[in-house]
């Protein structure tokens, strides 16, 4: 295939997702490796002095394409996975893992950054360029560049065999996912459910040339089920489902992660102590904020000990109402997010359906992009690029005239597309020869697509939970785009500790709970009426309804990570789902039933880079929570201009020096301080 022809190889501006093919990959991918192994052979070779100019610069140039090309195949695999797809990436990926292992252990390269870091020239580079060559040499060492050669060798069998594993636990997952459908044709069933919900159903049954009603377990056609279904077998059954998809339970023993899970548990193990760790949570701490395995479950123990409380309070109401009013006798896991449905209905009489008819797609767009540009002083326009799906947005962010940076908005779930919600970089901000690149980046979610009524396609309505979602996903964007930082491998997201990159999406949830913003970006999909105060403050008053049950499940989630890769043998007797046990056992106030597979499908921890990193969505809370906190003190006030300039500070301080120095020291840098668990509690009713 000629090079320029394909479309992976042209980098002359976004990618061309309208031609882009599965057969298109392999050469790319081979053309791409050749390239760089040839600049790498160039840089290894001695040289008169190492600088920044003849080492670092032609080595990012020719890896950051190759990132950039791959990063376009595994985007594609996420959102529009094919067989075809699917074969070209399992093809390829053995090969590039091969090549970043190999040069995260090349020792030549090593010495070159080692030379760069104790050469003359050091002292006069600036304070970015200084962190990139300190991160370089942290990575080297965590890649195995000081192993012996048989040790090497060893250390890269065990990355390709992660990454391996890792992919087959996430199409696992997905199969399951695609193959499962609930058929029900009897609409008295259906009892309780929404009528957008069954008219999804219902459209996705037709589609099949089935009667009646159909759902899956991607997420907006299962949970509604499990919320709102007054049938407690049909809850049942989808739960049941769910919970035990991808499992040695699931059905169908080609897609169960148990033996994955195993493997991978094993492989981490094995590369901590050939890297002369005790543990893989040791490794995977390196390169994050918090310093230890042990400082990591404290504040996790401290924080399930302060939730435990509010949680047992919170079980104690639900049981006492499923008794009293529902006639449950005994809550089962089934019933639990329908009973706390019909128990938030009555204490605060509202429903989610009511709040979701507020929040037509357009409208909450519109309301986003508003805030962003109040808040940072940049404005948002539509913009065109060629997509991997007709229902992709694109849009552009400028300051003052100037492009700074662009973005794909892909709402909805579909087949084919990986479960939940994510941010990922399409490209990184830098200094190029020709001028700024500009950043730009994917924001996906798995949202209901707008039904068809009558012939006629209606908006999409989003609950309130999907807003919260969309504005988290976006403040992750907003980091990647408004950077400032010139130097690839510190601007936007990337460098950033792993424990600090949720700071800025979480600090942008915090905006769905504020009436001046909420005014703008809703409207009655009747009658366009905005929220009303009233329901407004409903929603307020049950926003923290259940959030100590809530706490101590992410507690719950984080912990087992911790343990699984702490403490836990993965050679011995005790079983995954034996710590599971346990760890629900210690921290727990509602323990799932046994044949519970929760891990079965946990991405985030064996498919998603979140190993013994988890904890840091509680972490980096705190760190939003507190920010979050500058803003109230300034809204408080009534102050427009002291929120406007908070804003610009929190874009100064955070958001635009990306990795170029510690989080903790930008988080002080804005805030003036360390921070403080205080504004986490508080903002989730927890406060003493």
């Amino acid at each position: 295939m000629n090079d320029s022809l394909n479309p992976l190889l042209d980098f002359s501006d976004l990618p061309r997702f309208d031609a882009i093919k599965p057969e298109h990959v392999a050469p790319a991918i081979d053309a791409l490796l050749e390239q760089n192994r040839a600049v790498v052979a160039q840089l290894e070779a001695p040289m008169p002095q190492v600088t920044w100019e003849n080492f670092v610069e032609p080595l990012e140039n020719a890896t950051e394409k190759l990132g950039r090309a791959w990063g376009i195949v595994g985007h594609l695999n996420a959102v529009m996975d094919t067989p075809e797809l699917r074969a070209a990436y399992n093809e390829n990926q053995p090969k590039i893992t091969e090549f970043w292992t190999a040069l995260a252990q090349n020792l030549a390269l090593f010495d070159k950054y080692k030379a760069l870091k104790n050469g003359a020239q050091y002292a006069a580079l600036s304070p970015t360029r200084k962190k990139i060559i300190e991160n370089a040499l942290r990575d080297f060492r965590l890649g195995g560049a000081e192993l012996p050669d048989d040790k090497k060798e060893r250390f890269a069998e065990i990355q390709e065999q992660h990454a391996v594993l890792s992919t087959r636990f996430s199409e696992n997952v997905l199969d399951a996912t695609n193959d499962y459908a609930l058929l029900i044709e009897d609409e008295l069933q259906l009892s309780g459910l929404p009528d957008d919900v069954k008219q999804a159903a219902r459209a996705a049954a037709e589609k099949d040339e089935k009667p009646g009603f159909k759902f899956t377990l991607h997420f907006p056609s299962y949970f509604p089920i499990l919320q709102f279904a007054d049938n407690r077998a049909v809850r049942e059954t989808i739960y049941r489902a769910n919970a035990t998809k991808a499992s040695e339970l699931g059905g169908k023993p080609e897609w169960d992660n148990t033996h994955n899970i195993a493997e991978m548990l094993k492989l981490r193990d094995e590369e901590a102590r050939l890297l002369g760790y005790r543990n893989f949570a040791e490794v995977s701490l390196v390169p994050k904020m918090a310093q230890s395995p042990e400082q990591v479950i404290g504040f996790l123990k401290d924080l399930a000990q302060r939730a435990r409380p509010f949680a047992e309070n919170d079980l104690a109401e639900l049981r006492t109402f499923a008794r009293l009013e529902l006639g449950i006798d005994t809550l089962e896991a089934w019933d639990m997010t329908y009973a706390s449905e019909k128990l938030r209905e009555r204490r605060y009489a509202f429903s989610e359906q009511e709040v979701k008819q507020y929040f037509p797609e357009p409208k909450v767009i519109d309301g986003l992009f508003r805030l962003v540009q109040t808040l940072f002083s940049v404005d948002i326009e539509p913009d065109t690029a060629p997509t991997w799906h007709s229902d992709v947005k694109f849009f552009r962010i400028e300051k003052n005239g100037q492009l700074i940076g662009q973005f794909y908005l892909d709402l909805y779930a579909r087949t084919g597309k990986r479960g939940g919600a994510w941010m990922d970089d399409a490209r990184g901000r830098r200094q190029a020869a020709n001028g700024i690149q500009t950043p730009v980046a994917y924001l996906t979610c798995n949202f209901t697509e707008p039904a068809i009524i009558d012939g006629k396609k209606k908006p999409a309505l989003f609950t309130h939970d999907e807003v919260i979602t969309l504005f988290h996903e976006f403040g992750h964007g907003l980091h990647h785009m408004l950077t400032q930082v010139d130097e690839l491998g510190v601007s936007g997201i990337s460098g950033v500790e792993w424990d600090a990159v949720e700071l800025p999406s979480q600090f942008m949830e915090n905006f769905c709970w504020e009436w001046d913003v909420l005014q703008h970006m809703t409207a009655h999909v009747d009658t366009g009426a905005p929220l009303p105060r009233e329901l407004f403050d409903k929603m307020t008053a049950a926003k923290n309804f259940q959030s100590g049950l809530q706490t101590l499940r992410q507690v719950e989630f984080s912990l087992f990570d911790m343990h699984l890769h702490y403490d836990h043998d993965p050679y011995g007797s005790k079983s995954v789902q034996d710590l599971i046990a346990e760890v629900r056992d210690r921290v727990a106030v509602i323990v799932p039933p046994a044949f519970n597979r929760f891990q079965h499908s946990f991405g985030h921890i064996f498919a998603g880079g979140y190993a013994a990193g988890y904890y840091s969505y509680k972490w980096a809370e705190v760190l939003s929570a507190d920010a979050y906190g500058a803003f109230e003190e300034a809204g408080v006030a009534g102050d427009k201009s002291r929120l406007a300039e908070t804003g610009l500070k929190f874009r100064k301080e955070i958001l635009a020096v990306g990795g170029s120095r510690p989080a903790l020291e930008s988080f002080k840098a804005f805030r003036g301080r360390e921070p403080t668990i205080d504004a986490l509690l508080r903002h989730n009713g927890m406060a003493a």
